[in-house]
């Protein structure tokens, strides 16, 4: 017997949905995705980026955490832990709207409850709809993989420093984000 197709849920579905009381829901490929708030580890991380990746920013764009964001127009909605987005993307998010699009920088720090096929796709879809860069934070090995849209990969780990793309002069140490 073949099984009954589901309908995919839209955004607009998507939104009219209510806040979970604990955690937040993605939409992943037309499927809502209920996410645990972060542990504090996580949370600490997010914050240590915000801070160094914001200090470097200046004018360049914004720095921001738990940002929401659609990839694509109709069946996603994601959370990144961190992002960078430029100046002139950032400006021209509507005020009672969401960010359309990938940001320039997406930052997604591994959690227990993330699957490698789900970091996978997210960089993918990200690295091909106008993300600069897609980092993937460890913090149990303490590194991170940075990956690029023409398909390269390098993996900072503790003594490294990563070249920011938006700050061309600066440069973030790897030791820092998990001090």
């Amino acid at each position: 017997m073949a099984a009954t197709p589901t309908k995919l849920m839209t955004f607009a579905e998507f939104e009219k949905l209510p806040e979970p009381k604990d955690g937040r829901h993605e939409l992943r490929n037309g499927e809502v995705a209920f996410v645990a708030p972060p542990k504090h580890r996580h949370h600490l991380i997010q914050r240590r980026l915000l801070s160094l990746l914001g200090d470097v920013a200046g004018g360049a764009g914004e720095v921001s955490f738990e940002f929401g964001y659609r990839p694509l127009p109709e069946y996603h909605y994601w959370i990144a832990d961190v992002v960078f987005v430029s100046r002139e993307r950032w400006d021209n998010i509507p005020l009672d709207g969401y960010f359309s699009g990938v940001p320039d920088l997406v930052v997604e720090v591994l959690s227990p409850s993330n699957t490698t096929a789900e970091i996978q796709n997210k960089k993918k879809l990200c690295l091909e709809n106008g993300a600069r860069e897609f980092w993937v934070v460890d913090s149990d090995h303490r590194q991170v993989e940075v990956s690029t849209p023409d398909g390269h990969a390098l993996t900072y780990k503790s003594g490294q420093e990563i070249p920011l793309f938006f700050a061309p002069s600066s440069r973030l140490a790897v030791d820092a984000i998990f001090a």
